[in-house]
């Protein structure tokens, strides 16, 4: 049996220019763009890793929780919940589609 070496999925964890670390290079490249969005005024309010809690905890079972990538109001207030994704995964999917169900925030996959 050989050991794995590196991501399941591939991607490369990388740091912002700021010092903040993402697990991939697209995540990194999308806050860098929307951090001079902000800067320019274009959106408001970013905020990333936010936590969605999409079924609560039961008993001894664990909660249920999507963490968007990142989030934020563009200049004429819409709200935006952004996820860069790489690949689609099956728990993703479900947990996509519960946010949609449960809150009501369609997720923008870049």
């Amino acid at each position: 049996m050989s050991a794995r070496v590196g991501s399941k999925y591939r991607n490369v964890e990388c740091a912002a220019g700021d010092g903040t670390i993402f697990g991939s290079q697209k995540e990194r490249n999308r806050y860098e763009e929307l951090l001079l969005l902000e800067r320019l005024g274009e959106i408001e309010k970013l905020e990333r890793q936010v936590k969605w809690v999409l079924i609560p905890k039961q008993g001894s079972e664990r909660a249920v929780k999507y963490y968007s990538d990142f989030q934020y109001f563009d200049k004429r207030g819409k709200f935006h919940v952004e996820d860069t994704k790489g690949m689609r995964t099956k728990e993703y999917v479900i947990k996509r589609k519960l946010l949609k169900w449960i809150h009501g925030v369609t997720i923008e996959e870049l």
